[in-house]
């Protein structure tokens, strides 16, 4: 097997399961550059990949066809915003510790989305499959480039591209606009930015609230593309490698998507070891736990040199200095 081939089958899996992370650790930027710690990254995205699942399938009873997937994700978005108010009022407005209001994001999303889907579906513990995925596809004319073409265009998601793109915009957004710069204000010097009359809470509101859209559509697209179908093990650690990613990326959203795509390369090699030669011959186990050794050695050696935002993690209360 030359390796145009191997890169064949890993570089469409990478932009595959790297997609979602990219989604929620783009999330995870705009909480923390507007300084509330957002750890429950994990429960937003379990909310968007149970809101997806029961959406999808409602929207194809209805009719909609391949339409379906599309419309949940946006449905999932909205869920997970709604639901990361939960964080925004706990931390934000009651200025309780941000670390265990996100681990009890998590908890609360785990159980609550089981219990739901045991009462939809009469005591079962997982959602049925969805018929209509965001498939794979050959992107037309692009997947017929020599060389290039097979690696990046061929059995790929639009959803991949799509994230890719969104990186670009939030950065963007983050640094080049004026609510942008308001974000990074309150996230760096909130005293200083309520003087210059921003409203630290709400631009803190609006950036746990983001962290919850993109969260809900990390979730959805794991789920309609990889799973097609939720129960307790569907999201399995997915919103801590987003958190990593976003660490990693030093809470920028170029270095979060190119963390993530790390990340979803470690995935990628996971899922398609048995297909790539002389990695065939390691043990399964090995594959299965590489993404997560991966996170470890990378969070050793670069979280250190990584700092967040000045006020990340510290609460504000009008007046203080």
């Amino acid at each position: 097997m030359s390796i145009l081939e191997v890169l064949a089958i890993i570089v469409p899996s990478t932009l595959l399961t790297a997609a979602p992370l990219i989604f929620t650790s783009l999330g995870g930027v705009f909480s923390e550059r507007s300084g509330v710690v957002n750890i429950g990254l994990e429960g937003l995205m379990s909310v968007g990949a149970f809101t997806a699942a029961i959406a999808t399938l409602f929207l194809e009873h209805a009719g909609l066809g391949n339409a379906s997937p599309w419309i949940a994700i946006l449905i999932a978005a909205v869920a997970g915003a709604i639901f990361s108010l939960i964080h925004a009022v706990v931390s934000i407005t009651f200025r309780a510790d941000q670390t265990v209001s996100g681990v009890a994001l998590n908890f609360l999303a785990a159980g609550l989305t089981i219990f739901l889907v045991k009462l939809i579906y009469n005591g079962n513990g997982q959602t049925p499959y969805i018929a209509h995925n965001i498939n794979k596809i050959s992107v037309p004319l692009l997947s017929n480039i020599p060389i290039v073409g097979p690696i990046f265009f061929q059995q790929v998601t639009y959803t991949s591209y799509l994230a890719i793109l969104v990186s670009f915009a939030v950065w963007y957004i983050i640094f080049k606009t004026t609510f942008g710069l308001r974000l990074r204000s309150v996230g760096e010097h909130p005293a200083a930015a309520d003087t210059l009359g921003i409203n630290v809470t709400r631009m803190r509101y609006i950036g746990v609230m983001l962290s919850g859209f993109f969260g809900g559509i990390g979730g959805a697209v794991y789920l309609v593309t990889i799973t097609a179908n939720y129960n307790v093990s569907t999201i399995a650690g997915q919103g801590f490698l987003a958190l990593a990613a976003m660490v990693f990326g030093k809470w920028h959203p170029i270095g979060a998507m190119g963390a993530s795509l790390f990340f979803g390369f470690a995935q990628a090699l996971s899922i398609t070891s048995q297909q790539i030669p002389y990695i065939d011959r390691l043990p399964s186990v090995v594959m299965m736990i590489a993404p997560y050794v991966l996170t470890l050695i990378v969070l050793t050696g670069f979280v250190g040199r990584a700092e967040p935002p000045k006020a990340d993690g510290i609460p504000y209360v009008k007046g203080q200095r």
